[in-house]
């Protein structure tokens, strides 16, 4: 069955929730050890970490939860249109050239000028296409893997593919099946039996947000959002020589801004801010994400309590008494508590081929929308909620 149009489940002016799921080219390991040559290119994990982190103090799109495997990488996106529509032409063109620098004669610079902020800013038409652009989840997977597609290739001396194809979407329709999708892509670690607890799972949001919660901070690889001023660029490339200038460039991607953040200052808050109006779009003032509007009505404990029990459910049949406080939590989100661990550890067994995840009463107005009478998975799931 061929994947649905994008213009189906999401919009670019619309505020939704996607679970998006890359591969790698013929599902090889190109972010993990390599079976045939033994290589071991875990490493590139960071690189695609670091990316997202970079692209979410650009974009207006939360990153909510994510999981970077050894051949395939999860992610939750959340688009934010009302947080673009905050930003003044000329923060939409920093943003943007910040991404999409463009070719140019000294590619040793790469730095956007005060100038050329100013040009695109004064095209409205072009500013107006750009806007659509900064808060559209194809653009910000597009800006993710591109990079990444290039320097791998260009570290194996190689050309061709490195991800599959474009990524597979699912649109979440509402906070039971954001709950359960979260858990299921922070517990991709534990499924695939590389750890048993997500304390020692990196490259996942549960990881980021624990060790957060153990103070740990990193070099912000956020994009300095600040134009060099016009006069300052031209008398850099009068006076100093071009190796310097590229060695200073370099150093300058390790930490754009020179900032040390919380390992999870760069994804959205978990938790919703209940004192907030249901349509304040928080926006981020400190330049390393989107916004600060969090996304479960559940805290960073409650959600970490929950995930751990869940990944000690790791066998079929032998699953223990869900704690009744967890289980509290499930039922008033209509999920069914005795399903919670099946709902999570089967995932693909419910929405695995569905394009469309949450309740069934909410995938059934959601169809309606797309003008179907039901989507794929809806009967199966419904086994889940209450």
């Amino acid at each position: 069955m061929p994947r649905p149009n994008r213009e189906e489940q999401f919009e670019t002016g619309e505020i939704c929730i996607v679970h998006a799921v890359q591969r790698c080219v013929r599902r090889a390991f190109l972010a993990g050890v390599d079976a045939a040559t033994g290589k071991d290119y875990s490493y590139r994990k960071e690189w695609i970490r670091r990316r997202m982190e970079a692209l979410a103090s650009v974009f207006g799109i939360d990153v909510l939860s994510y999981a970077i495997m050894s051949n395939h990488l999860h992610v939750i996106l959340r688009n934010r249109p009302d947080v673009v529509a905050s930003w003044s032409d000329a923060e939409v063109a920093i943003r943007w050239l910040r991404v999409f620098p463009g070719r140019r004669m000294e590619e040793h610079l790469a730095e956007p000028t005060e100038h050329e902020v100013k040009v695109l800013a004064a095209n409205s038409e072009r500013i107006a296409e750009i806007r659509l652009r900064m808060s559209d989840i194809s653009w910000f997977m597009r800006s993710l893997a591109e990079p990444i597609s290039r320097l791998a290739n260009k570290q194996d001396e190689c050309t061709g593919r490195f991800w599959e194809g474009r990524f597979k979407a699912q649109r979440i329709v509402d906070e039971a099946g954001l709950l359960a999708c979260s858990m299921y892509v922070d517990l991709n670690p534990v499924r695939a039996a590389m750890t048993s607890d997500p304390e020692k799972a990196p490259h996942t949001s549960a990881f980021d947000r624990i060790q957060a919660s153990q103070g740990k901070r990193i070099d912000s690889a956020a994009f300095d959002l600040k134009p060099v001023p016009t006069e300052e660029a031209a008398k850099q490339i009068r006076e100093t020589p071009v190796d310097e200038l590229r060695e200073q460039r370099k150093a300058k991607k390790r930490n754009p801004t020179g900032k040390r953040i919380k390992r999870d200052a760069w994804l959205a808050p978990l938790t919703l801010s209940p004192d907030k109006l249901s349509g304040d779009a928080e926006v981020n003032r400190d330049g390393v994400r989107a916004s600060d509007k969090g996304f479960l009505q559940v805290s960073v404990r409650e959600y970490l309590r929950l995930l751990r029990w869940t990944a000690k459910q790791n066998i079929d049949g032998m699953a223990a008494a869900i704690p009744s406080s967890l289980a509290s939590t499930l039922t008033q989100l209509g999920i069914d508590a005795s399903m919670w661990r099946d709902l999570v550890w089967n995932w693909q067994k419910y929405f695995g081929k569905s394009s469309c995840v949450g309740s069934p009463d909410s995938m059934r107005l959601d169809a309606k929308r797309c003008g179907k009478h039901h989507h794929q998975g809806q009967a199966s799931a419904s086994a889940c909620f209450i």
